[in-house]
């Protein structure tokens, strides 16, 4: 079995929560582990007609057989966490690790009152970045702390591992997306920590030689929420024009739209160590491709498009999103595999 990181190679909002739901259906891990910033971060996932959106607990919770872990790098807003297991019904299998840090309600009065984070940075004001900046001086409290999460505590690195030693496959899931880490985005236009792969893994505290597969997450049309840089960024009459319209999970801000950028990808696969690709919105590309789960009834427009995303990432694409509904999706692991 695998332990295998799931992570975003643009700019967040790729469809990582879709990707971590299928692959946790397929491979079936009993642990699914979240690092990441905290609930600045939106996960969306479709199952049928219902859709779920999530900031605290692993997208892979519609699977229902794993543990659901939040590692130790993570900010938890016990508020949000709480809610999220009320309405999911998920208070018996999530479990936060008892190093996390807390946001508190001052970290969200600092992060909205700021004029630099709110109006240059565009900042969800949900209290990261001031927390993040409190763990840094040490001064913040962390989950042990707070009686509300004394069910909830582990020690995450301990489970996760075992698991892996145990040959079980475990699912480490990232959160936001290259694009905005603090070390190799688009600075200062950035969130508050690094969001690579390495990064992920170390927030869950599982070691590199641990990881077998690291699976990175591009969006055929790219989106950014928020200011900052945006090379290959469209009009709104032209995103229009492709019937594309998207707002962020959190903020429900409208989404900036542009076009696939190779040479984003090309870099941000190789700081992931990316093994494998996951492109998902190619029924934008060509919408005759809507909820086709076999490559070969893809459109030759869809197909040139894959051969050269797949050239400039480097990397072998094993999943296609093809909708937004989990099941819509064509999975080419086992070729990829063999």
């Amino acid at each position: 079995m695998t332990c295998t990181i799931i992570v975003g190679g643009f700019f967040g909002d790729e469809g990582k929560g879709k990707i971590v739901a299928h692959i946790a259906h397929q491979d079936r891990p009993t642990i699914i582990a979240r690092g990441g910033v905290g609930p600045n971060a939106g996960h969306t996932v479709q199952v049928g007609d219902k859709q779920y959106g999530v900031r605290m607990v692993p997208s892979g919770f519609v699977y229902p057989d794993a543990r659901l872990c939040i590692g130790s790098g993570v900010l938890v807003d016990p508020r949000v966490l709480i809610a999220e297991l009320d309405s999911l019904n998920a208070h018996d299998r999530c479990f936060v690790d008892f190093r996390c840090g807390i946001i508190e309600e001052d970290h969200i009065l600092r992060d909205r009152r700021s004029d630099h984070l709110r109006e240059k940075i565009g900042s969800t004001g949900t209290g990261c970045g001031p927390a993040n900046a409190d763990r840094v001086m040490r001064t913040g409290r962390l989950a042990r702390d707070v009686p509300e999460l004394a069910r909830y505590l582990l020690d995450v690195p301990a489970a996760v591992n075992a698991e892996i030693d145990d040959g079980a496959s475990v699912l480490l899931e990232g959160t936001q997306g290259f694009g905005i880490s603090l070390y190799y985005g688009t600075y200062p236009f950035v969130t508050s920590k690094d969001t690579s792969a390495s990064q992920i893994a170390a927030d869950i505290g599982v070691g590199p030689t641990s990881i077998d597969d690291v699976i990175v997450v591009f969006k055929a049309y790219p989106t950014r929420v928020g200011e900052g840089p945006f090379s290959t960024e469209m009009t709104h009459d032209e995103s229009n024009a492709l019937g594309i319209q998207e707002f962020g999970t959190v903020t429900h801000r409208e989404r900036r739209i542009g076009c696939w950028d190779g040479e984003m990808a090309r870099y941000s696969a190789m700081i992931n160590g990316c093994t494998q690709a996951a492109i998902t919105g190619i029924d934008k590309v060509d919408s005759a491709c809507y909820g086709v789960t076999e490559y070969d009834r893809l459109s030759s427009k869809a197909k040139e498009f894959l051969r050269c995303a797949e050239s400039d990432i480097g990397r072998p694409i094993t999943l296609i999103s093809t909708g937004p509904e989990l099941s819509q999706i064509i999975d080419l692991r086992a070729d990829y595999q063999e």
